[in-house]
């Protein structure tokens, strides 16, 4: 199995994609609640407004609360690792790849062939990379779900590359 996959085609820079050190990027997203959350446009600024006033209310009322040790965060953080299931969206890499003007398809290549989507869907897909802290097997390196996860249970698998036209 093929672990590196490329974005190519109409694109300024040709990316190579390594599905093997996605684990330790931020921008990951854990499979099983990312098409759970609702979408929504939240304003950040009172958000945190919110949140901080309840906090100060309660330290009041209650007193401070010492946050768990960083100890117990990385043990926790390692062990979600080991058990999670992961996907990274697509958009960052496209963007890095900086497609030409005139570049309005994405196309997936697979081992069974193609299928074409508009650039501005592809820009919502999520690479999945990780199931149950293991990388994928014989179908991967990445299943490709759709932004609204209309195909969370047939995502597109054994991709090889993505080719901008």
């Amino acid at each position: 199995m093929e672990s590196i996959l490329f974005i190519k085609g109409k694109v300024k820079y040709t990316i190579t994609l390594d599905p093997g050190v996605w684990i330790f990027d931020d921008r990951k997203v854990d499979m099983d609640t990312y098409f759970q959350l609702e979408k929504k446009a939240v304003d950040e600024l009172e958000e945190y407004t919110k949140a901080t006033s309840k906090n100060w209310e309660r330290e009041i009322r209650e007193g401070a609360v010492l946050p768990p040790t960083l100890k117990t965060e990385k043990k926790y953080e390692k062990e979600k690792i080991m058990t999670g299931t992961f996907g990274i969206p697509l958009e960052p890499f496209l963007q890095n790849a900086v497609p030409a003007e005139d570049a309005t398809t994405v196309i997936i290549e697979t081992e069974t062939g193609e299928t074409a989507f508009p650039l501005m869907d592809a820009k919502t897909f999520i690479l999945g990379f990780s199931i149950k802290g293991k990388p994928l097997g014989e179908d991967g390196p990445v299943f490709v779900y759709f932004g609204d996860g209309s195909n969370i249970e047939a995502p597109i698998k054994k991709v090889k590359a993505f080719r901008l036209e």
